[in-house]
């Protein structure tokens, strides 16, 4: 069976290629290896790879890396937060119309099952609980309190504090973002696929994803990556707001894994999971939540060597949201998909993986 992975030399596709090669898939590549991201092909992707260099945007290139293909992992994607008015172009295109212009070849080549990488992001703010009124949806934070350094998110009826809570896949979605806006797009668009050809997909929504291969030193590195940049600097990591905000780190490699699960979900393995005609959404998350002030102090630890200490800024970002943390439930029981990487563990490995460089550090 074979396999085209989209965006197959970034930080999480090339760890899907190996797991699906590792999985007994025959598996093609496609990357635009952009020169804004990648100085050629990447040293990790192995020579035996075939991997058409095209952008997904472009339909004639799609359509020839979709012969003789029999199911695609979709990741090629414009990433990070998206957050002023002029980038809305530039996610809406890259990640939207590259996304359309690829089911429009799978449905015209007669590929009928896919994995679509999406994200946590497509929930806006999590899940909250008031003491008085029950499960709300916050507005966005305030600015006035924002720079009062009041970072938790307020009952929208009563004023109170809330507490956080997992967000499943059936919470109301409210993309705050255009990176976020244009993945909840891709899933739609999926799902118009779907119903058209009945095709079957599966949506993972990536919490926070880190390990080795992340972006060094550029607007959508990541948060885990920027705080090593800085350890590898010399330079205290700065974590914004108090670093009380909550999210769920994720390993890499498990979510790697957890795209060759999704694939036999599709019609493989577990038949039936997902039924034709439809596109069904999981979370993937390793199920134990850590602060990124956590991240930050844990990585320190694990550098080691004299690290510096993470500064607490008190610094914010509009459109940055306090807590997502996920209920991985779904995957585990849909999908068999549990992670095996621990925080620990995989934040000591992280603390000495190496990181990909930026395009314009070799020139």
């Amino acid at each position: 069976m074979r396999v085209l992975v989209t965006g197959a030399a970034g930080f999480i596709g090339s760890h899907v290629i190996e797991a699906m090669a590792a999985a007994g898939y025959d598996v093609r590549g496609l990357d635009s290896l952009s020169p804004a991201v990648h100085d050629g092909r990447p040293s990790y992707i192995p020579n035996e790879l075939d991997l058409r260099v095209a952008d997904v945007r472009d339909p004639a290139a799609v359509d020839d890396a979709l012969e003789g293909v029999d199911a695609v992992c979709h990741l090629a994607a414009m990433v990070g937060l998206g957050i002023s008015l002029a980038d809305l172009p530039l996610y809406a295109d890259v990640n939207m119309t590259g996304t359309a212009v690829l089911l429009d070849a799978m449905g015209r080549r007669g590929v009928s099952r896919l994995v679509l990488s999406s994200s946590m992001v497509v929930y806006g703010e999590g899940a909250y609980e008031c003491p008085l009124h029950g499960g709300v949806r916050p507005l966005p934070r305030a600015t006035a309190d924002l720079d009062a350094g009041v970072f938790e998110p307020r009952c929208p009826s009563c004023g109170s504090g809330l507490a956080w809570r997992t967000v499943p896949e059936h919470a109301v979605l409210d993309p705050r973002n255009a990176y976020a806006t244009s993945k909840l797009a891709q899933e739609h668009l999926a799902a118009n696929w779907a119903r058209l050809t009945g095709g079957t997909a599966v949506a993972l929504r990536y919490h926070n994803v880190y390990g080795p291969r992340m972006p060094r030193d550029t607007p959508y590195s990541g948060v885990a990556a920027i705080f090593r940049s800085c350890l590898e600097n010399g330079v205290p990591p700065r974590v914004f707001e108090d670093g009380g905000q909550r999210r769920d780190f994720v390993h890499v490699r498990d979510v790697a894994q957890c795209n060759v699960l999704a694939l036999a979900a599709t019609g493989g393995a577990v038949a039936g999971t997902v039924p034709a005609g439809t596109v069904r959404a999981y979370n993937v998350a390793s199920g134990t939540p850590h602060t990124v002030g956590e991240m930050a102090a844990e990585l320190a630890v694990s550098f080691g060597g004299g690290a510096v200490e993470p500064k607490i800024t008190g610094e914010y970002r509009l459109g940055d949201v306090r807590h997502v943390v996920a209920s991985p439930q779904a995957a585990s029981r849909d999908l068999g998909f549990r992670a095996q990487i621990g925080f620990s563990e995989g934040v000591a490995e992280f603390a000495r993986a190496p990181l990909r460089a930026p395009a314009a550090a070799s020139r």
